[in-house]
């Protein structure tokens, strides 16, 4: 993660039209979008469009940024528009197909099986559960428990005040919580990957 400083110094660099800085800004950042988008969208072929067009329009108003706000910001508020107007000409995706998640701290064969095992039942289970969400809860969730953006981060984000942001976030974890306790497979999986 790049200091504020030295951001805000490629960014200057970036508006003065240095293709080195812009790269740079564009590294830094590629992969938490595409991770945000692909959990928004569900579906990582929109979530790439999506970040792709993004940049683009990042380079295209670079000139534009103000360096007394956060880069990261900026840069998801776009991406997140330009999913709201693509969902307005699209139908949504209902099934997620693709789940980021932690790599097993284990060296050994079957420790590597298990945990993997372990990591594609918890991600059908939360593909599901997170699939039932509104747009919007499903945009908190993953902002803020994915993303590991504050409350007052996504309430700024979404020009929501935090209170509401708050009520999102525990209407969404009561739904993910009944839909996966409302089937015996689920729940039954949920459990084992708990042991």
């Amino acid at each position: 993660m790049l200091s504020k400083a030295h951001e805000n110094r490629l960014i200057r660099r970036a508006q003065r039209g240095d293709g080195a800085a812009i790269e740079e800004l564009i590294r830094e950042h590629q992969g938490a979008l595409y991770g945000f988008m692909v959990r928004l969208s569900g579906r990582p072929d929109v979530a790439e469009d999506m970040v792709q067009e993004a940049f683009v329009r990042v380079i295209k108003n670079i000139g534009r940024f103000d360096t007394r706000f956060r880069f990261s910001t900026w840069i998801f508020t776009i991406a997140r528009r330009l999913y709201v107007n693509h969902m307005q000409k699209h139908r949504p995706a209902s099934d997620s197909e693709a789940m980021e998640f932690w790599a097993s701290d284990s060296d050994r064969p079957d420790d590597v099986m298990v945990a993997a095992e372990k990591r594609d039942h918890l991600s059908r289970i939360l593909d599901v559960a997170i699939a039932c969400l509104t747009p919007l809860q499903r945009e908190i969730v993953t902002l803020f428990h994915h993303q590991d953006w504050s409350i007052e981060a996504v309430s700024s984000h979404l020009s929501m005040p935090e209170g509401t942001i708050k009520s999102h976030l525990h209407r969404a974890r009561k739904r993910m919580h009944a839909v996966i306790n409302s089937d015996e497979e689920l729940a039954r999986k949920a459990e084992e990957v708990m042991e």
